[in-house]
């Protein structure tokens, strides 16, 4: 989670206060002398990888509680250490810190390359991640891949922490996050993330503030004055009307649905979530791809959908891009248009200047540059940008007088209208700018939206290959087992290989865009059919057709490329552009379609995703081992697309509400949540079929004793270890009992065939990996 330096401790945000317009001034000059140097790096070669993150939870069942396991550094130190005996080995992970004190990150040690047997590593490598993590926990400790603990912010929550009160309980409202759900010591002890939560509340000159709808049931006590009726009806017909006669009345007051009401920075990025990078062919591929990216995003955030759960009560949403969003909010009432507010020159745009989204959302404006449309170049975002995106002016003057072309001297821009929360006292001046980016990053790293692009970062040593463009896919949810996050993984880097290989694209105006994220929260989004904004024609049209052709002509499986698409060609300037002509594609209407519609397809006019994936499948010859796990992973998102099997959110609401502890009151109580954490943990190691949520497919056991290979060790045996372990093999008792008969042993039937389900499945842990080398 963005840079994590050694410069000093960070400046407090009064501290920084002077330092804030260097940092911004020096983070544009750093951009240009990046942008300036590998502008015209080409990576012919697609590299790719996935990012997992973890909490560790402790399970108490004297007490029937589950609480967050507060030793995540100790963990990443012992892992890092453990990863070093394999090396020896092509396939590993990387460990890596993140915002919670329960939490670690993992990522292959390696990125994935652009053959079609890397997809079947993804799911190998997340299952090694799992035994490798398993393998170092202590026994009370789970670490299912699951959005959060469900009870976080219910009195008693947190464990292993340093500091307790006279009740042994971690104090509130500490000097960081002051808050009154949540204690500063399940922070990650590292500087940066206790000064990203101190700095964002004092910039904002208040504690966050994260309200969900709470989800109504039979006796669910705050709706026991409420209006009847759903969420969707209350909304849209019961408060304007109930508003309205308040006013008559001379009353004048606001009533809303009741929520679960959050504080802290800890409830949004203490959240888990599966992310994808790629690395594109050049700098305009990288660019194209993160639109089309970004309008993918929002479906893809409401088929993941894992997160119906916050402080102890089930909410009305299922997702938990909205708590992040608000986790990270800087905001101003000024900025957020509430009152006028002072202006304070210590703040970009004063502190007052409208600010219409959080740092952590969706995009505000397309990124790719259309270099093909000679008479007009930024028609993707004359066309498809209709929404407001607030920009630094100076920063994008400076932009486009350095010759960045207005498309990119945007975005940056935008990225620029905040301010750097985290300044190191030994990380202003001392960065140099023609070498290093930790200005640009400061900021580049907290804009957290739903895709990223990601210039190429300065080389650590001279002989290292340079990294290209990349492009990173931010907004799914951590799905419970390796199967799923592999499935969905695939599913992505096959959508961007068949939008470049038959030459589409899926620009819609991003208030389509904005829309589709606020449907994806809406709670059963996927299962009650809920309609998202989509492209109805993907494809470029023909040349030769007529205009009104092009627009009706039915999808037939001849997708025109003008001979370019699947043409190998060396990079140039522009060269996405040079052989692709899809952002020259007229806009020619969206419409609402299901996500079964969108994945599936929809008409004759628009043939769906995953169609489309087989067809690119077949196209590049993919061998029959790969194909057959990738029609499984599509097979399972098409069930998932349609209702069939429902999304992890909807199995999670579902063992709560059929909990026998239960009361149908919204409330999840600490021995539910300790039930539904066991269960996912077993449902993710494989010792729980769940085939309501798996359809047919089934998870092999998990087993960490795996997770590492055994050396062929020579270190001389000490005579009583030898003795025993020989004799347990020869059942005899001493070595000197040669002629007494060997033990009558009686058959246990159940115990030996056990131990051979056993043996069996850990030569199935071991097979896999060995073939891979």
């Amino acid at each position: 989670m963005g840079l994590l330096k050694n410069a000093g401790k960070p400046l407090t945000w009064e501290e920084a206060a002077n330092q804030r317009s260097y940092v911004r001034e020096h983070g544009i000059i750093q951009f240009l002398k990046t942008y300036y140097r590998v502008k015209d790096t080409c990576c012919q070669e697609l590299l790719w990888g996935d990012e997992l993150e973890y909490g560790i939870f402790i399970v108490d069942k004297e007490s029937k509680n589950i609480k967050l396991s507060c030793r995540g550094s100790k963990l990443l130190e012992e892992l890092s250490e453990k990863e070093k005996s394999s090396m020896h080995r092509c396939e590993g992970c990387t460990w890596h810190p993140e915002y919670g004190a329960w939490m670690v990150e993992a990522t292959p040690r390696n990125p994935f390359s652009g053959y079609a047997a890397d997809l079947l590593r993804v799911e190998r490598n997340m299952r090694l991640r799992r035994k490798r993590i398993l393998s170092v926990l202590l026994p009370n400790e789970i670490a299912p891949t699951v959005t959060c603990l469900p009870t976080m912010g219910v009195l008693g929550f947190a464990s292993n922490c340093k500091d307790v009160n006279s009740d042994n309980l971690p104090p509130l409202h500490g000097a960081i996050a002051n808050s009154k759900y949540i204690p500063d010591c399940i922070i990650n002890p590292h500087p940066r993330f206790g000064a990203l939560t101190a700095n964002i509340r004092s910039r904002k000159g208040k504690n966050v503030d994260i309200r969900l709808p709470l989800f109504r049931d039979e006796n669910t006590k705050e709706f026991n004055e409420f209006p009847k009726g759903d969420r969707n009806t209350f909304e849209s017909t019961l408060k304007p009307i109930l508003e309205e006669k308040s006013k008559d009345a001379g009353e004048n007051f606001e009533i809303n649905w009741p929520e679960v009401d959050m504080d802290a920075m800890a409830f949004g990025m203490g959240c888990c979530c599966l992310q994808v990078t790629f690395q594109g062919r050049d700098i305009d591929e990288s660019r194209f791809m993160y639109d089309q990216l970004a309008v993918l995003s929002p479906i893809m955030l409401a088929l993941s959908a894992a997160s119906p759960i916050f402080k102890g009560h089930l909410v009305d949403t299922d997702v938990r891009w909205k708590v992040i969003s608000a986790s990270v909010d800087d905001r101003t009432n000024a900025e957020l248009g509430l009152e006028e507010g002072v202006p304070d020159p210590t703040l970009v745009g004063n502190g007052i200047k409208r600010l219409f989204k959080s740092r952590y959302d969706s995009i505000s404006t397309y990124l790719h540059y259309c270099r093909r449309r000679v008479d007009n170049p930024m028609y993707v975002l004359d066309t498809y940008d209709d929404i407001d995106c607030e920009v630094d002016e100076e920063a994008q003057k400076i932009l486009l007088e350095n010759g960045i072309d207005p498309a990119l001297a945007k975005h940056i821009a935008h990225l620029f209208s905040r301010d750097p929360l985290v300044i190191y006292e030994r990380g202003i001046k001392e960065v140099d700018d023609e070498t290093e980016t930790d200005h640009f990053e400061n900021l580049q790293s907290t804009n957290w939206q739903t895709v990223r692009w990601k210039p190429p970062p300065p080389k650590e040593n001279p002989s290292d290959p340079q990294i290209g463009w990349r492009t990173e896919f931010r907004s799914m949810e951590v799905q419970l087992t390796d199967l799923e996050n592999a499935a969905f993984t695939v599913f992505v880097v096959l959508v961007t290989r068949v939008i470049l290989a038959f030459d589409l694209n899926l620009y819609i105006p991003l208030s389509k865009v904005d829309e589709n994220m606020k449907r994806a929260h809406e709670r059963n989004a996927i299962g009650l059919g809920r309609s998202f904004y989509w492209r109805m024609h993907m494809a470029p049209r023909d040349e030769n057709s007529s205009s009104d052709k092009k627009t009706d002509a039915p999808f037939d499986g001849n997708l025109v490329t003008n001979g370019t698409a699947f043409e190998k060609k060396e990079c140039n300037n522009g060269s996405h552009d040079y052989n692709h002509d899809s952002c020259s594609q007229d806009n020619i209407g969206f419409e609402e379609m299901t996500v079964n519609e969108i994945m599936m397809g929809k008409g004759d006019h628009y043939p769906g995703l995953i169609p489309l994936v087989f067809a690119y499948l077949e196209h590049i010859g993919c061998d029959a081992e790969t194909s057959e796990r990738v029609e499984q992973y599509m097979d399972l998102i098409k069930k998932r697309a349609c209702g069939e099997l429902p999304t992890a959110a909807s199995w999670m609401r579902n063992f709560v509400t059929s909990h026998s502890e239960y009361n149908k009151d919204s409330v999840v109580s600490p021995s539910i949540a300790m039930d539904l954490m066991i269960a996912c943990k077993e449902i993710g190691e494989g010792h729980r079929d769940c085939p309501e949520l798996l359809g047919d497919l089934r998870v092999r056991p998990v087993l960490p004793e795996t997770g590492y290979d055994v050396r062929l060790d020579s270190s001389k045996v000490s005579r009583k270890a030898a003795i025993d372990l020989i004799s347990k093999y020869t059942n005899r008792n001493s070595w000197n009992e040669k002629n007494l008969p060997l033990p009558y042993i009686k058959s246990n039937e159940n115990s030996a065939r056990k131990k051979e389900t056993n043996r069996k499945n850990l030569r199935k842990e071991r097979e896999p990996s060995i073939s891979l080398y």
